[in-house]
């Protein structure tokens, strides 16, 4: 029986992200694996630690969602959908595999960074010199992080001309690979895209608890 195996990587990113992800490396063997991403984004230190940790285990990242699928013999079953989300930092961390594809149903959408507890009121807010600071050092830090994993600046400006009181900006096909987010044609052998047509692929989950990434899962798939 030929298996995919993937990691799944859902929810938000907090500053507990990268030490969670940490401790489930120590108890899972994810050298050169593939970790799918489905995130809204969050915190830029954890994103940044945490993608540099990803090219350290020589990972191949994307986006998708993982859908575990019933199964009447009792065997654990699951799908790759590409139709999700990567938003904000996610799409920073997606550059963080050293391979890296994005399918076509997939969606990366990009804004500015803004201090966390005053985006959803950014216009009436007030800031100090300080605060303003962080901000620019933050964005200093992703600029060097988009060199560093070889992927094009440009990402960078597009999502500094979003703020966050406007909707998110969805990069285009044309986008992604010019800016880098893509580097492969295909994840597997085949495509991403749900096996609803072969037979289900069988899953294997392992979940490490974290209110970073809801759910961080080490998905087996296979075809009988």
């Amino acid at each position: 029986m030929a298996c995919r195996v993937w990691i799944s990587a859902v929810g938000l990113i907090t500053e507990d992200t990268a030490r969670d992800f940490e401790v489930f490396a120590k108890d899972n063997n994810v050298q050169g694996a593939t970790l799918v991403l489905d995130s809204p984004g969050g915190a830029v230190h954890a994103a940044l630690q945490l993608g540099r940790a990803i090219r350290g285990f020589d990972m191949t990242t994307t986006v998708g969602k993982t859908i575990v699928l019933p199964s009447d013999d009792g065997v654990p079953r699951a799908e790759l959908s590409p139709d999700t989300s990567c938003e904000s930092m996610c799409a920073f961390l997606l550059l963080g595999g050293t391979r890296r594809y994005v399918p076509p149903e997939a969606h990366v959408l990009v804004h500015m960074i803004w201090l966390g507890d005053r985006a959803e009121h950014a216009q009436e807010a007030s800031y100090t010199a300080r605060e303003l600071g962080l901000v620019q050092r933050d964005i200093g830090r992703i600029a060097r992080y988009t060199v560093e994993m070889g992927g094009g600046i440009e990402l960078l400006e597009t999502a500094l001309r979003v703020p966050p009181w406007e909707p998110l900006y969805a990069l285009g096909p044309d986008e992604i690979h010019r800016l880098r987010l893509t580097t492969l044609d295909r994840l597997f052998d085949g495509d991403i895209g749900p096996v609803a047509a072969q037979p289900a692929p069988r899953a294997t989950p392992a979940f490490a608890p974290s209110d970073a990434l809801a759910t961080v899962a080490a998905t087996r798939g296979g075809n009988d």
